[in-house]
């Protein structure tokens, strides 16, 4: 609990820092989209046996960028996306095994300080701020061979394999990356980000089973924005 109070108050210093730059005597303001590919995880206490993030197959991901930048060094960044989370767990069966994956589809919405560093072409950048989203669809994959579908349900009986509890979420995003702006047609950059969620899939009561059930993304992004001028 502590450390979430603890990510909030940086969360306000750099804001506030942030906020005390040089004005623009032109505010910058860009829309566009974004896509690229992610890899997923949950973080599950008690522990389950499910791949580690590094190991995790991509999935894809996009959505929609605004960004308006009123001070020199620093801008707000508020995205819609959409994302596949979840997890993967290779589960003994017989003498093989099953392929079990969770996927669990988002849409998020990030609230993000953008700082900006560099020349006027070309700028490296951190973002860094709150998340929310909702899961729109929670859906199960199993592949193996040999497997009979009167067994499926006696092997999958852990808490895990249950339908989620909280479609609800919240959480932090933070990325690096870097973008060139053109003359006259726009800006293309490349972010990578890393997203962990404050909120879990399954209640975490005393009484619960789980206490810990939170997800963990890796992203790797390419977009593309368009300058809007305001005479």
């Amino acid at each position: 609990m502590m450390r979430r109070y603890y990510i909030w108050i940086v969360l306000c210093l750099v804001s506030i820092s942030a906020a005390a730059q040089p004005r623009l005597r032109q505010p910058e303001i860009y829309v566009g989209a974004h896509a690229g590919v992610m890899a997923s995880t949950m973080l599950f206490q008690p522990g389950v046996a499910n791949i580690d993030i590094l190991q995790s197959p991509l999935t894809p991901n996009g959505g929609v960028v605004f960004r308006y930048a009123g001070h020199k060094v620093c801008a707000i960044q508020a995205e819609i996306n959409y994302m596949q989370r979840g997890w993967r767990e290779m589960i003994p069966y017989s003498s093989s095994t099953i392929n079990y994956t969770r996927q669990l589809d988002y849409i998020e919405v990030p609230l993000l300080m953008h700082l900006y560093f560099g020349k006027e072409r070309f700028r490296a950048f951190v973002n860094l701020g709150p998340q929310i989203g909702y899961c729109i669809r929670d859906k199960q994959h199993i592949q193996g061979t040999n497997i009979q579908m009167t067994d499926i349900y006696s092997i999958l009986t852990a808490h895990q394999y249950l339908p989620i509890d909280k479609p609800f979420d919240w959480g932090l995003a933070g990325g690096v990356g870097c973008y060139y702006r053109t003359r006259k047609i726009g800006l293309f950059q490349l972010e990578a980000r890393f997203n962990f969620s404050m909120g879990t899939i399954y209640n975490n009561r005393k009484v619960d089973y789980f206490s810990q059930s939170n997800a963990m993304n890796l992203s790797l992004n390419l977009a593309y924005l368009w300058e809007i001028k305001i005479k």
